[in-house]
């Protein structure tokens, strides 16, 4: 974890968070500036700055992460109409925070191509 991490210190329960779900390895919690009626962030409580920092060997931490997304998706009421899960990678894509992070946004119809 690196210590100055927003995410890394939401995982640590250092800051508040409306989370939704939590293990030794994931941690879910509502966006705080949501796009979706249902957005939820799911990270990894280890560190990794952007997907380009993912390495061999983290297949099983990214797949916990898209996991507890479609299980969130279900628990909430949205697995049925549908919802959608992006990872933005860079300041070109959108990525504010550099800790990677699963978005998961339902209760509204997703656009393609989005914006």
């Amino acid at each position: 974890m690196a210590d100055d991490c927003l995410f890394c210190k939401i995982a640590r329960g250092e800051i508040p968070a409306k989370v939704l779900y939590r293990d030794d390895e994931v941690v879910a919690f509502e966006d705080i500036n949501p796009q979706a009626p249902f957005h939820v962030l799911v990270i990894p409580c280890r560190h990794i700055s952007t997907l380009n920092d993912a390495e061999d060997g983290d297949e099983g931490l990214l797949g916990r992460l898209v996991l507890c997304a479609a299980r969130l998706a279900r628990e909430h009421g949205h697995a049925a109409d549908g919802y959608r899960t992006v990872f933005n990678c860079n300041r070109g894509a959108g990525q504010t925070v550099f800790h990677i992070h699963l978005h998961l946004l339902g209760g509204r119809s997703m656009d393609w191509p989005p914006g």
